[in-house]
């Protein structure tokens, strides 16, 4: 079975910052939930030897990345479930190995969700004055006094889906053969 990538919309090739930065962030969204298309809870589970990640987990590790930089650090809500629940202590990658236990669905719901709600919160920062200029409620653990702002947030979240859609593309290939963007 191929990606369905028919949701995916191409990023604008001209147009203000935030439409061109949006557009990225939907595209790269859209493709890695292309990449997961289609695949049953084994596959989602399949490993590449030497590396250990998986396509389910990539699914939950970016749903706890999109939580925590709009949600948490940008907005400064408290942490929801599943990660409120979690054991971070005992195991720093609990996302990537408790997917193993989430059904397809709940793995495409959770990403599902945590976008939804960075939508939600984007959209209300962006109608504010402030923009992306708008400063993260959360300060830096590394540069306390060198907050992040919305800018920042949006274009890590871009280099975060780009490096781990490169991922994809190696795993969803071992798997079925499928390539593709």
């Amino acid at each position: 079975m191929t990606p369905d990538v028919r949701q995916r919309t191409d990023p604008p090739h001209n147009g203000t910052e935030i439409e061109v930065l949006h557009g990225f962030l939907s595209w790269h969204r859209a493709t890695l939930l292309g990449k997961t298309h289609g695949l049953d809870a084994a596959q989602l589970a399949q490993r590449l030897p030497p590396s250990q990640m998986t396509l389910g987990g990539m699914l939950k590790h970016l749903a706890y990345v999109e939580d925590w930089w709009f949600n948490q650090v940008f907005a400064g809500n408290p942490e929801p479930e599943p990660w409120a629940g979690a054991d971070w202590t005992a195991d720093d990658d609990w996302e990537w190995h408790s997917a193993v236990d989430d059904t397809p669905q709940e793995l495409r719901s959770l990403l599902e969700k945590s976008i939804a709600v960075s939508e939600e919160i984007l959209g209300d920062a962006l109608a504010a004055p402030e923009g992306l200029s708008a400063y993260a409620v959360m300060p830096s653990r590394r540069h306390p006094d060198n907050p992040f702002d919305l800018r920042w947030i949006v274009v890590h979240m871009i280099e975060e889906y780009a490096r781990h859609n490169g991922h994809a593309d190696l795993l969803r290939e071992s798997i079925d053969g499928v390539t593709g963007e």
